[in-house]
């Protein structure tokens, strides 16, 4: 859930190779967006609200990154990051490069791997004075290089038709999400749209020419896409998701996200109308056009040679062995082997079939998970009925949860959260739940995305675990106190590791338990489902990528050891095919972080604090779990020493 990088907490994927990752969810990431929640690294404010003695062990000295040259290069790395991807730029809120798009040429991807290793030979000559920002930057600013290289390398921008993140989503959204205040704004979101074209038969060009190597994509994947663009087509190019911003500057769709009744009083009428004109025009002339030429090479192409359902792993691929091997250590910061992996799964998951029996039998009397399972799956009074219902319930949950924090953290976020339903365009392919980030010039909150497609399929006893995951304390929580750091450079405000990010959001579940938030046993239970399904994860990605696994054996797995509606579990697998390695973070993160408080709760006794605990998680921002572990650990001693 959560969100391929941080714009987009869930759904991000190896759409883009150069983009580690949103995300549970979410991912949004978009296309451009995924900042793989690798994807991630963010910093926390010392300035945010009152903390406990014990929180607190300041860095050594001044603050370096703010000078020298270890700040220098960070500002490259993050102002290059920014120029050859402007719609990641422009989702999170500088709008410096609203008139460009990524060049998806494999020219340009060589001249980016040369610009990385370059820069990563001189971070490596730095040498950090021993304080916790130097240090933390010193390490996440490398991370974030060698891990965009590793994601580079294996080709997968390529190959990828990707039906949560793909061009057709991509631009959609960035439609929705671009606001358009005046004339400025107005000749860049023209400018751009123009160059949709160019860039749609650039992505043609890479799909051929990974046809020709022997890398192509799912059949799944590639028949969603398919359904989608043929949506998109079908919609004239006045009612074209791709026009919203032509309805809004008209005023036609007040109230929508993106702009304000003040920003459309202050811009010319007749300025105003000509935008909207123009725009359409382009829509209808030139993007939907380049569209159809892409959805009709996917179609003749791509969709006869694509991989069935039986083949479908990254080890299918050409050096595809190699490439899930990068990507687990991209996501989970970890030198773990499938085989590693696959193991702590399957032991997870004896760990949680327990809880669920043992919890089971006090709510159904049974302890036959099979049954368990068939109830949750089948009551239909444990549905949701309507879509305002499953709104309504993400709204509570969120509202209960900000009133309990100050209980449990020094540090609370200023920037607001809301909840925003996903959108029509998305939300049949897409997963359940997702968060994005706020835009850093203000203008937007952040959001958690809550679908609410086919309501009756959406169990009630989920919704406050998820709700916690994806808001409040979760990714809301994490990522907007990174944002408002005041100490950190830049990139670490919005990028950094998956296994953080994520860990940190399942790790905020089962802290709801402990924090007394969740309604009753049942929803316990969604607690303990959404634990099983993470787990399941572990032994369901690297059954698909490194054990030969089909996707119906993926599904039936999914289907014995977790709750989830059949619905979900097929969305969640074909997630795991075109994402490989992501689903790994999310339970080796949350194990990383309980296993640290357990060690500073046996350490610190009656010095432990459980604020301080989270706010010094929280203070590094979305580190790889060994920073994150020597962090912690120098705390802890800082603590327990003799005073």
């Amino acid at each position: 859930m959560g969100s391929g990088r941080l714009l987009r907490r869930e759904t991000a994927s190896l759409t883009t190779s150069h983009r580690p990752p949103r995300r549970e969810r979410v991912p949004a990431r978009s296309d451009f967006a995924r900042i793989a929640c690798i994807a991630v690294v963010l910093g926390a404010s010392c300035k945010l609200g009152g903390t406990t003695a014990m929180t607190h062990v300041d860095p050594s000295g001044p603050t370096e990154p703010a000078t020298g040259r270890l700040a220098a290069l960070a500002d490259e790395y993050w102002q290059d990051r920014l120029r050859f991807d402007p719609i990641e730029a422009t989702l999170l809120g500088d709008r410096r490069f609203d008139a460009e798009l990524p060049d998806p040429s494999a020219e340009a991807n060589r001249v980016a791997i040369r610009r990385l290793e370059a820069l990563a030979a001189r971070v490596r000559k730095e040498v950090p004075r021993d304080s916790a920002v130097a240090r933390v930057t010193h390490a996440a600013l490398l991370g974030e290089i060698e891990n965009e290289l590793a994601a580079r390398a294996c080709f997968a921008s390529e190959w990828a038709v990707d039906p949560r993140d793909g061009p057709h989503v991509t631009f959609q959204t960035l439609a929705q999400l671009t606001g358009i205040a005046g004339p400025r704004d107005a000749a860049a979101m023209l400018a751009r749209w123009r160059k949709i074209p160019a860039y749609l038969d650039g992505r043609i060009a890479n799909l051929r020419a990974a046809k020709a190597a022997g890398r192509i994509a799912t059949r799944g994947s590639v028949t969603r896409v398919l359904t989608q663009l043929d949506q998109l087509l079908a919609q004239s190019a006045h009612d074209s998701v791709l026009a919203e911003p032509a309805r809004k500057a008209r005023g036609v769709v007040p109230g929508v996200p993106g702009t304000t009744s003040s920003s459309i009083s202050t811009w010319d009428a007749a300025a105003r109308e000509a935008f909207a004109e123009k725009l359409i025009e382009i829509v209808d002339r030139d993007v939907k056009p380049a569209f159809a030429r892409y959805r009709d090479a996917i179609k003749t192409e791509i969709l006869p040679a694509s991989r069935d359902d039986a083949n479908g792993g990254l080890d299918k691929l050409p050096g595809g062995a190699e490439c899930y091997r990068r990507m687990i250590f991209v996501h989970t910061s970890m030198r773990l082997s499938p085989d590693e992996i696959h193991e702590i799964g399957l032991s997870e998951i004896a760990r949680i079939r327990a809880e669920m029996i043992e919890l089971g039998g006090k709510l159904f009397g049974t302890r036959d998970l099979s049954a368990i399972q068939k109830r949750l799956r089948t009551d239909p009074s444990l549905a949701f009925a309507t879509r305002q219902q499953v709104e309504d319930k993400a709204r509570e949950a969120l509202g209960r949860a900000e009133v309990a924090m100050p209980k449990w953290f020094g540090r609370i976020a200023k920037t607001p959260c809301e909840v925003v339903r996903v959108e029509a365009f998305e939300e049949k392919d897409t997963t359940i739940a997702y968060y994005r980030q706020p835009a850093i010039d203000g203008s937007r909150p952040g959001r958690y995305y809550i679908n609410t497609y086919a309501p009756e399929t959406r169990p009630r006893y989920e919704a406050e675990a998820l709700a916690f995951h994806e808001s409040v304390p979760g990714h809301h929580t994490q990522i907007a106190l990174a944002m408002e750091a005041v100490d950190v450079p830049e990139f670490r405000k919005h990028l950094g590791v998956t296994a953080y990010v994520e860990g940190w959001a399942l790790y905020t579940e089962r802290l709801a338990d402990e924090m007394g938030l969740y309604s009753a046993d049942l929803d316990r239970m969604g607690m303990l489902s959404f634990d099983a399904w993470r787990a399941s994860r572990l032994v369901v990605d690297t059954g698909l990528h490194a054990k030969g696994w089909s996707r119906k054996t993926a599904i039936d797995y999914m289907l014995a050891n977790t709750a989830l509606a059949q619905n979900n579990i097929e969305n969640e697998v074909d997630r795991y095919l075109g994402w490989p390695g992501q689903a790994l973070a999310y339970k080796l993160g949350q194990r990383e972080i309980f296993s640290l408080r357990r060690e500073a709760e046996q350490r610190l006794g009656s010095r432990f604090d459980i604020r301080g605990f989270h706010d010094e998680v929280l203070r590094h921002g979305a580190v790889s779990l060994a920073v994150l572990r020597a962090e912690i650990e120098r705390w802890i001693a800082g603590l327990a020493a003799p005073r």
